[in-house]
């Protein structure tokens, strides 16, 4: 591991000032991501910015009636809190269902958001990888990718994102509060992660040398019935192959609002929109869901060895949709 400064602070204008004085100075929340890949040598920072004393470790009501989740809130206190088991059942449900509770313990709302792949070309400095190295490669497009993405990749990249979290909040409109040295920002989520393109090494919308300092939910009166579904290849501890985040308002078996969102089939959270159509105005019923699933699901693009993720999104679409369902008509 390359040395590195280390520096705690306790305010954000002395954070932004530190990362602005040193170009190759990071963030550190929890470092349950960060950390890891310095172990590796994928990142290599010449300073870490300790963030965790900042004053945005909680979750207060928002002026137009949503949440305010602040940026040093743990991954733990997120899933606990009253209202967001109350008011978003599915983020509490995507939080419990990423790493260990001892990871959770530790982990910042800001630092999932900003976690990195998992894909193994890039984790391995012996091996081209465009997102670490653009221009050297993709050995995913003809080697390991049964984990990979089946929706918005490219040549250049067929990694997926691995936050649980992030695909919950992404069903439910989140905006990403942050500031610069310039002052503060809004991003919305469904802007915030950029398409891969052919620039993968380029994977968020934040400004250079931002801090994230929250994450705003809007009202959602829908979230209230929602759910996350998440597979993967053992019981716990793993990173999703396919994930669920859908919230119905079904009134007299007619579907009033939909929200749905993937995890782990695109290099962001996949916001459903193509399949919230089918749904909204419709019958609530498994025909219904299963051209939802369709619907999205014609963009797919899968690659030799992952295609039996179509068929895994089809069917957790349609069982999600279909427990939500049997729920509103109870």
């Amino acid at each position: 591991m390359k040395e590195f400064g280390y520096q705690r602070v306790s305010d954000v204008p002395g954070a932004l000032a530190l990362l602005g004085a040193d170009p190759g100075a990071r963030f550190l929340g929890g470092g349950t991501n960060l950390v890891d890949l310095m172990k590796a040598g994928v990142e290599r920072p010449s300073r870490l910015v300790d963030v965790r004393e900042l004053p945005l470790d909680r979750i207060e009501p928002a002026a137009d009636g949503g949440l305010r989740i602040g940026a040093t809130v743990t991954n733990s206190e997120l899933a606990a809190h009253p209202e967001v088991r109350r008011r978003f059942p599915a983020l509490t449900q995507a939080v419990l269902a990423g790493a260990s509770g001892q990871l959770r313990n530790m982990a910042t709302v800001g630092g999932n958001l900003l976690q990195r792949t998992r894909c193994g070309y890039f984790t391995d400095v012996t091996r081209p990888c465009n997102k670490r190295v653009p221009g050297s490669g993709c050995p995913a497009v003809e080697g390991e990718h049964r984990n990979h993405a089946i929706l918005g990749a490219s040549g250049h990249c067929v990694a997926v994102h691995p936050s649980d979290m992030a695909v919950a909040l992404t069903a439910f409109d989140a905006v990403v509060a942050y500031e610069t040295a310039d002052g503060p920002g809004l991003l919305p989520l469904a802007d915030f992660y950029l398409p891969v393109g052919d620039t993968p090494h380029l994977e968020t919308a934040l400004p250079q040398g931002a801090l994230i300092t929250g994450v705003i939910l809007p009202p959602a009166p829908v979230a209230a019935r929602s759910r996350y579904r998440k597979v993967r290849e053992r019981a716990s501890y793993a990173f999703a192959i396919g994930s669920v985040a859908a919230a119905l308002d079904v009134r007299d078996g007619v579907v009033r609002e939909a929200r749905l969102a993937f995890g782990a089939v695109a290099s962001r959270p996949w916001r459903a929109r193509a399949a919230e159509r089918v749904l909204t105005g419709a019958h609530a019923g498994a025909e219904t869901f299963a051209a939802a699933a369709d619907a999205e699901l014609a963009a797919a693009e899968p690659l030799p060895h992952n295609g039996y993720k179509v068929t895994l999104m089809r069917n957790l679409v349609v069982a999600v949709l279909t427990e939500l369902a049997e729920e509103a008509a109870r």
